[in-house]
């Protein structure tokens, strides 16, 4: 998995920042550990950065997210383990409750004004998905967004093109300048909804969220598109039907609801 990620940064695909994660994501981590396990990450690549950092239950092991991956590190920094940390009583995965409460952290910080949202008068749901205006089963998604709507359920898109933002190059992919021109368009819905339907939209450019949003995708771990949250931070995966997100909801009832 390093190693893929190592490749991914030499390639220039991941954009990522060297500074430390913000204070506050590694709050009761004992200063030693916390110097010891970024040495630990910083051996895999000079460049990657560490988005949170924090005590886990495996005793003697601190829990990073670090560039789209969680792994668990040892407090000295000598050992990493890669995979799904489960509790054994209830069979509980404790790397998925972690990974929920992050990307809702995450997708907090996205106000609505940048996303482009289809939403019923009083949703029982909302769902965050980012989206590519180009993908086969995004395109499929969409054609259903009526069947979403009478389900009571709010579908907030958020872009991800998965081209990537620049070539090698250096030059906007093509995906993201159409995307940049839909989240530009006078009318962003309209706009949008025409592009899934493969009318590509009319060339515009202004001060717009869609590189941040990619690299929102990115430290969430989204591979692909579409990427479904829940309101609670859980990854539905791909594409699904309105029936299943209700389906899951009477299994993962929110607060309050």
């Amino acid at each position: 998995m390093w190693k893929q990620l190592a490749l991914a940064v030499c390639l220039g695909a991941i954009s990522m920042s060297a500074a430390a994660a913000d204070a506050g994501e590694n709050k009761g981590v004992p200063p030693d550990a916390d110097i010891a396990v970024r040495a630990a990450i910083a051996s895999f690549g000079p460049r990657i950065h560490i988005d949170s950092l924090a005590p886990s239950e495996l005793p003697g092991f601190y829990r990073v997210i670090a560039s789209g991956q969680m792994v668990y590190v040892s407090g000295d920094g000598r050992y990493m383990l890669n995979g799904d940390l489960v509790q054994v009583a209830g069979r509980k995965s404790l790397s998925d409750a972690a990974w929920a409460t992050f990307r809702k952290a995450q997708l907090a910080t996205v106000p609505a004004a940048q996303r482009i949202i289809f939403a019923p008068p009083h949703p029982k749901t909302t769902l965050t998905v980012f989206t590519d205006v180009n993908c086969g089963f995004c395109r499929q998604l969409h054609e259903h967004i009526g069947d979403f709507m009478k389900a009571g359920i709010a579908v907030e898109y958020l872009a991800w093109p998965r081209e990537g933002v620049a070539t090698t190059a250096g030059r906007p992919t093509p995906t993201y300048t159409e995307m940049v021109s839909v989240w530009c368009a006078a009318d962003r819905k309209q706009a949008f909804t025409a592009a899934k339907e493969g009318h590509a939209p009319k060339a515009a450019t202004c001060d717009n969220p869609v590189k941040a949003q990619y690299e929102l995708g990115q430290r969430l771990g989204v591979n692909g598109t579409p990427a479904i949250f829940t309101p609670d931070g859980r990854e539905l995966g791909g594409y699904v039907t309105a029936q299943q997100v209700l389906d899951d909801l009477a299994k993962h009832p929110l607060p309050g609801g």
